[in-house]
């Protein structure tokens, strides 16, 4: 069962990135922009969602580890899978300007 909720509960994590991802002015993934209030929402409720599930899987501090843990890993590789899938604004996006 702890097998579930821990899968359920890294899911939840990788969604409130890809949300929270949407809502940064620097997303690359063109279907993903738009409304970035909403998407902010949504992403920090399903990291609340996401903690509640680890910390009920492996207890409060176990818990909290691997949510961050597994939340900052999801939010890192967005920028990096983004460039590398060939989305077409990610190289006019990451180019600074002058």
């Amino acid at each position: 069962m702890a097998t579930w909720l821990s899968v359920t509960a890294f899911a939840m994590a990788a969604l409130s990135a890809i949300a929270l991802y949407a809502a940064s002015p620097h997303c690359m993934w063109n279907a993903l922009r738009g409304r970035p209030r909403i998407a902010r929402i949504v992403g920090v409720a399903l990291a609340m969602l996401s903690l509640l599930i680890w910390t009920s899987a492996l207890g409060t501090a176990a818990g909290l580890c691997a949510m961050l843990s597994s939340w900052m890993l999801a939010l890192a590789v967005q920028p990096y899978v983004a460039l590398f899938v060939g989305t077409p604004d990610a190289d006019v996006t990451t180019a600074e300007p002058g």
